[in-house]
């Protein structure tokens, strides 16, 4: 994923001239080709993110495009001061991209998770949040962010997420993507954990449920036809994402159900990452394993609960 924000945002800083890059002192050889095409608008603002989320607003002030980089847990929660204050408040237009977001940096301990993002930004007003699934979600919601007047985070991977889509799918901000069809689960699936939700959808079809999958790179705003369909045509709804269950995409889902209580009709599964921090040291696979983010156990769930119904 970073790879392909990495050819994407230079490809973009190429065409417009009032794309800036500020990074968070990190991913210099990986932005090479940036500087190369545009390096009076590169700024290695160093280990001091909230400043760089400071200048940030201070170029989007100016007119200018600005996109800060840097390690998700360092550019969200370090930042959520400025983010609420220089950027939200005044709704200004700047992309924050967080890499390695989730588990994907598990190996260097609880520091550089994140899983609480999600749910920090996607409470402050004006604030749009984007979690794309693969290589190809990637670049169109950079894409697509670059014509919003106000704030937008992008929560990306890490490297070597499997390609979801073969070929460029419609996008539209607030409007998932169906990545394959069913219809007596609908299993919603957001940012870089769709590969494990497509295995749990070719699990539970052979256990003769179908299986309908959607890719919700919009966490805000949610999409409301996919959620007032879902939870009217199906037996039940369920959430899946490497973030905690509380507050994230699943919580902004459940939330949306009791507010539109006529739609309260199936359950809601939600299955993220569990309320505590994870202080082992494993790889990602591991780390979801442990966190109930496995498709056995997730199967295994959904098939009791299905059970339950009959």
């Amino acid at each position: 994923m970073r790879n392909a924000f990495a050819e994407e945002i230079t490809a973009l800083a190429t065409s417009n001239d009032k794309v800036v890059l500020l990074s968070g002192d990190i991913g210099n050889k990986l932005f090479d080709k940036f500087k190369d095409a545009a390096n009076d608008r590169f700024y290695n603002c160093g280990v001091a993110e909230a400043n760089m989320i400071g200048v940030g607003a201070g170029l989007a002030k100016c007119g200018f495009r600005p996109v800060a980089y840097t390690i998700t847990p360092f550019i969200t929660s370090r930042c959520f001061e400025q983010i609420r204050v220089d950027l939200c408040y005044h709704n200004l237009p700047m992309i924050i991209v967080g890499t390695g977001a989730g588990l994907s940096y598990v190996e260097l301990g609880p520091t550089h998770h994140s899983c609480e993002d999600i749910g920090i930004l996607r409470i402050l007003p004006n604030m749009t949040v984007l979690c794309p699934a693969d290589r190809t979600e990637v670049r169109l919601c950079l894409n697509e962010a670059l014509k919003i007047n106000g704030p937008v985070y992008i929560r990306l991977g890490k490297k070597g997420e499997p390609d979801i889509h073969k070929e460029k799918p419609k996008f539209e901000i607030g409007k998932s993507i169906t990545v394959r069809n069913g219809n007596e689960l609908l299993l919603l699936s957001t940012g870089n954990i769709m590969p494990l939700a497509l295995e749990c959808a070719d699990f539970l079809e052979k256990e003769g449920i179908s299986v309908r999958v959607e890719s919700f790179h919009t966490v805000k705003p949610l999409d409301e036809n996919t959620l007032k369909e879902g939870f009217s045509k199906f037996r039940a709804v369920a959430t899946i994402e490497e973030h905690s269950k509380l507050g994230g995409f699943g919580g902004s889902v459940a939330e949306w159900l009791v507010d539109h209580f006529e739609y309260n009709k199936v359950p809601l599964l939600r299955y993220g990452t569990k309320d505590a921090f994870f202080e082992e040291i494993g790889t990602q696979k591991y780390a979801r394993e442990q966190n109930g983010l496995s498709v056995k156990e997730v199967t295994t769930d959904i098939l009791n609960r299905f059970k339950a119904l009959k």
